[in-house]
């Protein structure tokens, strides 16, 4: 695509929070990432929000098996601590679970923990969720039998039982798997519409997404593939029965290096929204903390 006079909105722009993940083993990424510090974190949250940028996202692993490391990474930052200190240095800025695995917790867990984070950060929270996949870890959690076997219609009851509990001081509940009243759960969010949005790659993904939740952020699938299977869901009585947009937050092909190669990151970007995105979940190609803020700044100046 060619550069013109449009300049894409920050708003519609995440990224994952450098250091609190790490893809493949340890020694694979650049020493600053590795050694991230709080510090860092903050100053790097500040200048997203600085330029417009929607969302800081983080993800969920209580432990990873040595043999998976090189596929999925073996260090994961908790949300809550980390949101929880990025709030405190932020005032704007929106935070993603990206995602928390349903079956590891019950959803009044969920709901009272993140619950807490939402009304500490000031409404700011978005909640994403999948229904995990690793068997190892389900069984280091000791769920590893019909709680993984059944992850997913629990996952959809667990969607529904947050959709009731968010929010509500005393919610109250009735499901196949959770079910529950007459209890309080305070303090509680501060947002009783939370956006939920959906993790995965996956079609039964998407259409959980488009039954149950507010957004779809896939990860491991091509722009292509994305574009496909939005163009499938598009045809459903589901999503036609939907009351309000469903938040697309797709991933681009490769790494972004506005910097360096701005046509290839417009076109990346642009590749996005034509295949139907409403949000870029933004990769960077960075070999410093400096580098990575000038890339944030980059992107928030192409024009696309």
């Amino acid at each position: 695509m060619k550069t013109n006079d449009t300049q894409p909105q920050t708003s519609q722009f995440g990224f994952m929070i450098p250091g609190s993940t790490l893809t493949g083993s340890a020694d694979l990424n650049p020493d600053w990432v590795r050694d991230i510090s709080p510090e860092d974190m903050a100053l790097i949250a500040q200048a997203a929000e600085r330029l417009g940028y929607d969302n800081l996202a983080c993800s969920e692993h209580v432990g990873i098996p040595p043999e998976v490391e090189m596929v999925r990474g073996g260090r994961y930052y908790d949300p809550l601590p980390v949101f929880g200190y990025l709030a405190a240095v932020t005032s704007r800025i929106r935070f993603l679970t990206y995602v928390l695995v349903l079956g590891y917790h019950h959803p009044l867990a969920i709901a009272k923990r993140y619950g807490t984070l939402d009304r500490m950060c000031g409404g700011r929270l978005v909640l994403g969720v999948g229904v995990g996949s690793l068997k190892q870890e389900f069984d280091l959690l000791g769920l590893g039998g019909a709680e993984f076997k059944e992850r997913g219609p629990r996952g959809d009851d667990a969607l529904r039982a947050l959709r009731a509990s968010l929010g509500r001081r005393r919610p109250e509940y009735q499901g196949p798997y959770y079910s529950f009243d007459d209890f309080i759960i305070d303090p509680c969010a501060i947002q009783q519409d939370m956006p939920l949005w959906i993790g995965g790659r996956s079609a039964r993904s998407l259409r959980r997404a488009v039954e149950l939740g507010d957004g779809w952020a896939p990860f491991g699938l091509s722009v292509v593939e994305q574009a496909e299977m939005i163009a499938t869901a598009r045809e459903t009585t589901a999503w036609q029965a939907r009351d309000k947009p469903l938040a697309l937050a797709l991933r681009h092909d490769g790494m972004l290096d506005p910097l360096d190669q701005p046509q290839q990151a417009a076109d990346r970007v642009g590749a996005v929204f034509a295949a139907g995105g409403t949000q870029v979940h933004v990769g960077f190609a960075h070999r410093a903390r400096s580098h990575f803020v000038e890339q944030l700044e980059a992107l928030a100046a192409l024009k696309v």
